[in-house]
């Protein structure tokens, strides 16, 4: 019988369920919003590239700066600012004098407190649950995030855009708010124990946490495998509600439920990671993820029936989650906890900061061919790097089969 999770990991929960459930409502509103001023793809693709390059400018001084103050609270003013730039953005819309430029400076905006959220979420859940509870714990907030997101935030944001374009705007910012009230009141300290003492510079304190990743050569390795798919992938999400609104014809609130077919199968693929990982492997239930998300993806480019359409998101979706859920946890099984921040720091910096990079090739590659081509194109190259993983993988299996034991060594090399 598993030990629960405890009332701290509870309450950490519901605020990453309300949180998550903003977002959701926000990742439809904010594109929704974007193709009713302008249809040019590039454009409209901009508006990822914006809310996504954050990422690569903040995630590193982010992660020094969650390294050294209490998490829970980091969190919390990260939603406080969110919900302040989504209500001004909720203004300009009743007024009537939203633009793409608000609507770029207001992405990137939610962008740069999203680097200190969600570095902050990911380093506090070893403090809050311990090492052999990762899996779960993560299969279980993962779950909660993607569901938030596209079962239930999706439908709903197309569903308030359509009765009025403000809506989902001043729910989202609300529900931001609602998240920084229930996170503040996780019990415990989330301040982490420091080594080095306070007395270092954010340089300094960066250089470490890079420095750290790049001579551990699994999660460089990882790093880099993640940031190559992630680029790819997002080839396709900046150009997704085009894909939506003119090759399925399928309207804004059948956007929505494209999202919320994403969204079941993230359920699926978040609550079966772990147990699947238990069954058969991990190496396995990550490869096999992999190749179904790639798959999926390339075999979109080849229909414009709605319900198809839906159910290989609802596929590929699991199968990426598979891969959160258990990469996640290697992550925080193998980095101290003293440098989970940093670390994470550099490696979102690739992975995410990679993002702005993919959405824009995406909408470049849509404009001068077309929008199903982008899929095609993504699908093959993360097929190939379903290999590579494997490879990865494969010649680090000692260390990954023993990531989660007491003791770690501090390096894969």
């Amino acid at each position: 019988m598993s030990t629960p999770l405890g009332p701290a990991f509870w309450r950490l929960y519901a605020a990453s369920a309300v949180s998550n459930l903003a977002d959701g409502i926000n990742l439809v509103a904010l594109p929704l919003l974007a193709a009713t001023l302008t249809r040019d793809p590039v454009l409209v693709a901009g508006l990822t590239s914006l809310a996504f390059l954050p990422w690569l400018l903040f995630a590193l001084p982010a992660g020094a700066v969650v390294d050294r103050v209490d998490r829970t609270r980091a969190m919390a003013a990260a939603n406080v600012v969110r919900a302040l730039v989504l209500g001004a953005l909720a203004v300009t819309a009743l007024t009537g004098t939203t633009s793409l430029v608000v609507l770029y400076a207001v992405a990137f905006t939610v962008g740069v407190a999203e680097t200190f959220y969600d570095s902050a979420a990911r380093a506090v859940l070893p403090q809050v649950v311990r090492k052999e509870q990762l899996d779960r714990g993560n299969g279980l907030l993962t779950t909660a995030e993607e569901a938030s997101q596209g079962f239930i935030g999706a439908p709903l944001g197309s569903v308030l855009f359509a009765l009025a374009v403000a809506a989902p705007l001043l729910t989202t910012a609300g529900g931001f708010l609602l998240a920084a009230v229930l996170v503040v009141g996780v019990a415990g300290a989330h301040r982490p124990v420091r080594r080095d003492g306070p007395r270092t510079t954010i340089r300094r304190d960066v250089a470490e946490g890079v420095g750290w990743l790049w001579r551990h050569r699994f999660l460089r390795g990882l790093t880099l495998v993640s940031a190559s798919t992630s680029s790819t992938h997002s080839m396709t999400t900046g150009v997704l509600v085009l894909y939506a609104l003119d090759t399925l014809r399928i309207g804004e609130a059948g956007y929505g439920l494209l999202l919320t077919a994403a969204g079941v199968g993230a359920v699926v693929g978040g609550l079966t990671a772990a147990p699947l990982a238990r069954a058969v492997g991990r190496t396995a239930t990550l490869v096999a993820g992999s190749v179904l998300a790639a798959g999926t993806l390339g075999a979109l480019a080849f229909t414009d029936d709605g319900r198809v359409a839906g159910a290989l998101f609802a596929a590929g979706t699991a199968g990426v989650l598979f891969w959160n859920v258990l990469t996640m946890s290697l992550r925080q099984a193998l980095i101290p906890e003293e440098l989970f921040g940093r670390v994470q720091g550099g490696y979102r910096t690739l992975v995410w900061g990679g993002i702005p990079l993919g959405a824009l090739v995406g909408g470049l590659l849509a404009d001068a061919t077309s929008v199903p081509a982008v899929f095609a194109v993504a699908g093959a190259a993360q097929l190939v790097l379903a290999g590579v993983l494997w490879r990865l993988l494969a010649v680090h299996r000692d260390l990954v089969a023993g990531a989660f034991r007491t003791e770690q060594p501090s390096s894969g090399s």
